[in-house]
């Protein structure tokens, strides 16, 4: 089990991990400059069988405890209606989406203005210049032609032998090396890497509705430093990443890996995603590195977008 950490233990881990300048002073895509075009194209032999897998949940339009405003859905026009007025006999069928996206009921990747750590965000930018009209800087437009390189699962539960991950204690890098060993990966420059806990089987038997079933389970800050020495280009994940709840456990630092990861390295965020099938193909391919393609809405000024990122097998 890791040790203890103190804020201050936190706050000298934000200054070794901060990248700050590495690729220039007005850079705002972070780690995302690790997917040079060469890794990229290196990353489509990771493509064997050719199956394809969604890693995204579906649009959380039901109201549960941990979507407390839910998307919405609605439809425009209906096949019980469906001739448009003006539209000389076309017959149709329209609908209407809106989602706030931030949370944990929606698949979404966080841009670098999402989190800012003592009135700053990635590359020393105030956060205001993040205003009500939005993101001036470091907004998900940096990544509006799409993320794509090799993925790999690191897959928790298999490695512990249990169906899902326990919230406490939190995972440690020597998991997620235990892991690597286990399935025969490493995880490298550029590479997209998510981590499975096993949220939704725990989700079966602890449910959101219990006080139990608000925790979830999440990265002990010194996964950042491994985040950053590995050179992740993006970090995915079935929770949020952090510990849930997480509160004054290291006092002032609520979600240290958050914190750590969008801030001071500049390494963007998917959160909530949907591992299950994923985790089953990996296992009957005995394999857990695949292409991957993430296609964040071109949101100007977004903090951030709901995807739907699609491994390759």
């Amino acid at each position: 089990a890791a040790m203890p950490w103190s804020r201050q233990d936190v706050e000298a881990l934000f200054e070794r991990v901060k990248t700050w300048g590495k690729w220039g002073l007005d850079d705002e895509r972070g780690t995302l400059n690790y997917l040079t075009p060469k890794v990229v194209a290196e990353a489509m032999s990771s493509v064997k069988s050719g199956k394809v897998i969604s890693c995204a949940r579906d649009f959380p339009v039901h109201p549960h405890p941990e979507n407390p405003f839910p998307a919405q859905h609605h439809m425009v026009v209906a096949g019980d209606d469906p001739c448009v007025p003006g539209g000389h006999g076309l017959e149709t069928s329209m609908d209407y989406i809106g989602i706030a996206f931030h949370g944990m009921a929606s698949s979404h990747i966080d841009a670098l203005c999402h989190v800012f750590v003592n009135g700053q965000m990635y590359n020393g930018w105030p956060a205001t210049d993040v205003k009500s009209t939005g993101a001036r800087r470091n907004s998900i437009m940096c990544a509006k032609d799409g993320i794509v390189g090799r993925g790999v699962l690191l897959d928790l539960p298999l490695v512990a032998g249990g169906p899902f991950l326990d919230p406490d204690p939190e995972i440690t890098p020597e998991q997620l090396e235990e892991a690597e060993r286990v399935s025969g990966v490493r995880v490298g420059t550029g590479d997209i890497l998510l981590i499975r806990t096993g949220r939704d089987e725990r989700r079966t038997v602890v449910p959101t509705s219990s006080l139990d079933g608000q925790r979830l389970a999440g990265l002990h800050p010194s996964v950042a430093e491994w985040l950053f020495e590995r050179q992740v280009a993006a970090l995915g994940g079935d929770g949020v990443h952090d510990p849930l709840p997480g509160g004054q456990r290291y006092d002032g630092w609520p979600v240290p890996i958050h914190m750590c990861a969008l801030v001071g390295i500049g390494l963007h965020l998917l959160d909530n995603l949907w591992l299950e099938e994923l985790s089953d193909a990996c296992k009957e391919a005995s394999r857990w590195n695949f292409l991957l393609s993430i296609a964040p809405l071109r949101i100007e000024r977004g903090t951030g977008s709901p995807i739907n990122p699609i491994a390759v097998l």
